[in-house]
């Protein structure tokens, strides 16, 4: 291998920069990949133009966190994995040893463990990583495709812990790549899907990955009413999820949810946001709340093999490629809300 390679390192806000750096090598216990696919992510486009994230990365770094490729250097003590193995690393792990972990909630672990730098000819993925949260990829399905572990099981976590069933009607609120993937995995579950868009474009784009119904933002008077008029009675729906992070959208999925129902603030608004709600009816209506952050292990390789069955419909969700020489232009573009749903950066 060379000694330098290409990769992206963020300076700061909007400020992305494709630069030349030091191969990375692998240490005890460690992997290098060669990245053969890094997807564009929601929370790399709010790092990009905020310039930061608090909890995952300090500028100048290396940047992007959804990737697959092949193991090209294996570190002291690995019987694991070997030179020539495709696999899916991660964007974190847990330390299964403090009070959070030990609470079955290692998505809060104290010590989380975060890796970027996907954006890249090379990856370095640290021991614990290795360990807890790379898998390998079978033979058949594609680099860009195993990639979508991490976001999805984000969501198939978020969607567990609704506890919703089979025959439930589950209402998804937004329909950007994260949207469309609680869309995706609750019809795959067995539930009945409203989805709630803004644009003509993500009508399409939501029947294709499952909903049942959509009902458009700017095509109605009043969403929750028109949410509410597709279940009996106008009871509204036993699960809301929020996927668009904002006060307005936390607010509606709160009403459009049925007595007994349980809504889930998905997306993350910005930091100091509030959020006005209506006391008498979570009281009255017994209404559970709940927010989800991140993935665990074990909701890590459900993602996994929803992506390696074939069940999970990855295809449709790759709507652009591009080299690695482009990103700049490609995260400007979905600034631009463009119809893409994830590009795969190809190194």
């Amino acid at each position: 291998m060379a000694n330098q390679m290409t990769a992206a390192v963020l300076y700061g806000k909007e400020d992305l920069r494709i630069e030349q750096v030091p191969v990375p090598s692998a240490g005890p216990g460690e992997i290098v990949v060669s990245v053969a696919a890094a997807l564009t992510c929601g929370t790399d486009l709010k790092v990009y133009r905020r310039g930061y994230h608090a909890k995952m990365l300090k500028p100048p770094i290396a940047f992007g966190h959804e990737l697959a490729g092949v193991v090209v250097e294996a570190g002291k003590g690995l019987t694991d994995f070997r030179v020539g193995d495709r696999v899916v690393a991660l964007n974190s792990a847990p330390c299964d040893a403090c009070y959070y972990c030990k609470h079955h909630q290692q998505n809060l672990c104290d010590d989380l463990l975060f890796n970027n730098g996907a954006y890249a000819e090379y990856i370095r993925i640290p021991a614990r990583i290795v360990e807890k949260n790379t898998l390998h990829v079978p033979d058949g399905v594609p680099f860009e495709h195993a990639a979508l572990t991490e976001p999805l099981a984000c969501v198939v976590r978020g969607l567990e812990e609704t506890n919703a069933q089979p025959g439930d009607t589950v209402v998804v609120i937004g329909a950007g790549p994260i949207g469309l993937m609680f869309i995706n995995t609750a019809q795959l579950a067995g539930m009945h899907v409203i989805a709630v868009v803004k644009r003509d474009e993500q009508i399409e784009a939501a029947k294709v990955f499952g909903a049942e119904q959509v009902v458009q933002t700017t095509a109605v008077k009043d969403v929750v009413a028109a949410v509410r008029s597709l279940t009996p009675n106008n009871r509204g729906v036993d699960v809301a999820i929020e996927a668009v992070a904002t006060p307005a959208t936390w607010q509606q999925a709160v009403e459009m949810v049925r007595k007994g129902g349980v809504v889930n603030f998905f997306g993350g608004c910005a930091a100091g946001t509030k959020v006005e709600l209506d006391t008498n009816r979570l009281h009255y209506n017994d209404i559970t709340l709940k927010a989800s952050f991140h993935h665990t292990p074990a909701t890590a390789r459900r993602a996994f093999e929803l992506i390696t069955s074939g069940q999970f419909n990855c295809r449709e969700y790759i709507t652009g490629r591009a080299p690695l020489s482009r990103l700049d232009e490609v995260f400007r573009k979905l600034m631009d809300r463009s119809s893409d749903i994830k590009t795969a950066i190809i190194p």
